[in-house]
């Protein structure tokens, strides 16, 4: 009998990259392919129910795991839950442990996917290619207000050096010609061969850096490690890009850097209260959330909506591993990626 499955926030293309994913394992070993069932609304205690009758919910950043959606999920027989991303902290896994829930996540689905992303906002929010696009459509082919700067001979700070940081300093450093600085409690031995250097504290990087970008993972230690204090020791000018968790940076704090023109430009494809507009059309709707609303009002920040990850590789890798995941589970009794409390 097949595993099945409940996909919860499922959009088209996690529906079109799970059910080819499926589809060639049906060929290869259609033992071990599973039922999937897609479903629009996001995963929370509200609508946990809708996992009735599947042994298996999968999951994605915005879905709300907690206790109360956990204990759920259990008294409707749901024995795993794969996350379709890297980050986990959407999940009490402390509480999936007490009710003998297994969690496993897609580690690292395509690191070069949200590192050129990265790179790619850095590039517009420095040169302005969003404003020059709207304007030039309108018929306004002035060059008033479009200056940049060249990235190289800049300095880069990268704050974590995982897979993406890595390969978002190493295109800095070899592409453009940056100089590239780095700050993580636990630095790489990769770290050389591309182009990075580290500095031994955080004030450092930021003192010294005209970009910083952000790639560490949310934990308790990093939650809005940006903040008034580190905002004000970043240069005068200097450009800010988060690609990695919207937490990681105070908002107020941030809006505050922002009205006092300290910041340069300042690009997010992650906000911390993201789950109540992204992935979704909401151009029809008012955004009730003030920080948010005031961040778009600013003519030197430029938000796009998640969107880092989304390629045809990274789509194929997460749907690929998710299937190896739940299949690991259920014949195994154990997966690689598999996350613990």
């Amino acid at each position: 009998m097949s595993l099945k499955v409940a996909v919860f926030a499922s959009k088209r293309y996690d529906m079109n990259s799970l059910t080819d994913a499926n589809n060639e394992l049906r060929t290869a070993r259609p033992d071990e392919a599973v039922e999937f069932s897609f479903l629009e609304p996001r995963l929370d205690s509200t609508t946990a129910a809708l996992a009735a009758g599947h042994d298996a919910v999968c999951i994605f950043v915005n879905d709300v795991c907690d206790r109360e959606a956990l204990e759920q999920l259990k008294s409707n027989g749901v024995k795993y839950i794969a996350l379709r991303c890297a980050g986990f902290d959407n999940v009490d896994l402390a509480a999936a442990a007490d009710l003998g829930i297994r969690v496993a996540r897609v580690p690292a689905y395509s690191p070069d996917a949200v590192a050129e992303f990265a790179v790619g906002m850095i590039l517009t929010i420095v040169r302005k290619y969003h404003k020059s696009y709207s304007r030039v459509r309108e018929g306004n082919f002035l060059l008033d207000g479009l200056v940049g700067f060249n990235l190289s001979g800049k300095t880069v700070g990268i704050l974590g050096t995982g897979k993406i940081g890595l390969l978002t300093g190493r295109i800095l450093a070899r592409g453009f010609g940056c100089r590239v600085i780095a700050y993580d409690v636990f630095p790489s031995k990769q770290a050389e061969e591309y182009g990075i250097s580290y500095v031994d504290t955080l004030k450092e990087m930021l003192e010294q850096s005209d970009i910083v970008s952000l790639h560490c993972p949310l934990m308790d230690s990093t939650k809005y490690i940006i903040n008034d204090e580190t905002l004000g020791q970043m240069k005068r000018g200097a450009v800010l890009v988060n690609t990695s968790r919207g937490a990681l940076i105070d908002t107020i704090a941030l809006i505050r850097a922002l009205k006092r023109g300290h910041l340069g430009a300042v690009g997010i494809d992650v906000y911390e209260k993201e789950s109540a507009y992204f992935f979704a059309d909401s151009s029809d709707k008012i955004i009730y959330d003030d920080n948010f609303a005031r961040l778009l009002s600013f003519y030197n920040v430029f938000v796009s909506g998640h969107q880092a990850f989304l390629t045809d590789e990274a789509l194929k890798n997460i749907a690929d591993t998710t299937l190896s995941n739940l299949r690991a589970f259920e014949t195994k009794g154990e997966c690689v990626n598999e996350v613990k409390a």
